[in-house]
């Protein structure tokens, strides 16, 4: 009988090790004994993918790196982000690190990355991965609870299973309140669909709903992720001005091809605010403003980038807010100096140089630049007279490019100007030229003067 009751205790000894052995009894949420690291599961199925290719965080030659100075490849990407510092000012000024182990909340890897409520802000600029690609929300949750685990580069501490949810996780544009009444107003894009695989640019024409002469001191912006660019312009010639309120393509979104009477639209043009930073917010120097005329025809346009099979949304917000007319001692007028002789061929850095100059005595007051991924380095220099060559504005981050006051005007008389001297990187096999999407470039310095 003992024998018997021994060998039965020994059978049962033997299936509970094999079925604990195989994670049969692992509590729900816990990941298999014998499962990939977690963040050899973030490498191979996040980062190298969506990441760490040529022309973002592939390597230190990227054209980019001199921006983000991070590098996500295999074997190089766990030291890079582990308790190190961001190169974004604001992510410095609130102590976040690119990946703090245990907290998110302190984690810029997971802020840019997160659709969650509250972490969207255009304070850290657009939301990763670039290029209209789109993690899940799976992938993100993943990430989200290896760090809290503690940001392990081989333990096994996240269930494999969450990486299943591939729904889109794509970030909503947050309402950006209106000015308060009396000291502004505010101009919207509706939402609007991104087709996949598809490059959407739009513009809409509006009227300014004020009955009285303003003046605008300060542009506030706000878009949605996977955005290139958002604009408000003027016109030269409002007796040819698009339909009011209708919702023009730059490109058919069936084959492509350019609107010809949308790129005719644009010659008539004249920029009043924005750029390539989408949630940005923009004051002019005390005693400056821009002249809002009643009801100012403004056309407001907005370029999204999807390269994914998801239909995404795009919609966009500005505010713009007014002084008082006696506070004001100049109008400003704006700036926009463009170069469209643009080259780079593949695999090839080059600077490129133009002059631009005025026929007039002119003021700077404020500059800022535009330009696409290639772009490594934007220089504004003056040109001419006394401080021929002097550098006055420099920009390394096309994706958020500086915007940059000057208290003291800098001042060029008649036969004076500005020079663009921009310096490219093209990582690829094809040769890049001026253009209009974004894997094309441009060379414009904007701004105000008076």
């Amino acid at each position: 009988m003992r024998i018997k009751l021994k060998t039965r205790l020994n059978a049962i000894t033997t299936v509970l090790t094999i079925l604990l052995t195989a994670g049969f009894f692992s509590s729900p949420g816990c990941k298999k004994a014998e499962g990939r690291a977690d963040f050899e599961l973030i490498q191979d199925e996040i980062l190298t993918p969506n990441c760490a290719f040529s022309g973002c965080h592939s390597s230190t030659n990227d054209a980019t790196y001199g921006q983000h100075k991070l590098v996500l490849a295999a074997g190089i990407s766990y030291d890079a982000l582990i308790n190190k510092v961001c190169q974004h000012p604001r992510a410095v000024s609130n102590g976040w690190q690119l990946v703090k182990p245990g907290e998110t909340d302190k984690s810029f890897l997971f802020h840019k990355i997160t659709c969650e409520a509250g972490h969207h802000s255009g304070n850290i600029g657009a939301s990763m991965p670039m290029g209209g690609k789109v993690l899940s929300r799976g992938q993100v949750e993943f990430i989200k609870r290896w760090i809290i685990a503690g940001a392990s580069k081989t333990s096994s501490a996240v269930d494999d299973a969450i990486l299943k949810d591939s729904a889109a996780c794509q970030l909503t544009v947050e309402p950006l309140p209106p000015p308060a009444p009396g000291t502004g107003f505010q101009m919207t894009i509706d939402p609007f669909e991104i087709p996949k695989n598809f490059e959407r640019e739009v513009f809409v024409r509006k009227n300014t709903p004020n009955s009285d002469t303003l003046f605008v001191n300060r542009i506030q912006l706000r878009g949605g992720s996977n955005s290139h660019h958002f604009v408000a312009y003027t016109f030269r010639n409002e007796n040819i001005l698009p339909a009011q309120n209708s919702v023009r393509d730059l490109r058919d979104p069936i084959t492509g091809a350019l609107n010809q009477a949308t790129v005719l639209e644009m010659q008539n043009h004249i920029f009043l605010g924005g750029g390539t930073d989408v949630n940005t917010d923009v004051t002019l120097p005390a005693g400056t403003a821009i002249k809002i005329k009643p009801n100012l025809p403004i056309d407001l346009n907005a370029h999204y980038f999807n390269f994914t099979n998801l239909i995404l949304q795009g919609r966009n917000y500005v505010n713009f807010y007014t002084v008082p007319r006696n506070t004001v001692q100049n109008e400003v007028k704006m700036l926009d100096l463009n170069n469209l002789e643009i080259y780079i061929p593949p695999f090839t850095r080059r600077t490129i140089t133009k002059n631009f100059t005025f026929p007039t005595a002119t003021r700077v007051v404020m500059l800022t630049s535009h330009f696409h991924k290639y772009g490594e380095k934007f220089v504004i220099k003056i040109y001419g007279g006394s401080r021929n060559g002097e550098i006055i504005y420099t920009n390394t981050d096309w994706e958020h490019p500086l915007v940059k006051s000057f208290a003291t005007p800098i001042v060029l008389q008649p036969g004076e100007g500005l020079t663009s001297e921009v310096t490219y990187y093209n990582t690829g096999s094809v040769a890049v030229g001026f253009g209009l999407t974004s894997q094309d470039e441009m060379n414009i310095i904007f701004g105000y003067y008076y």
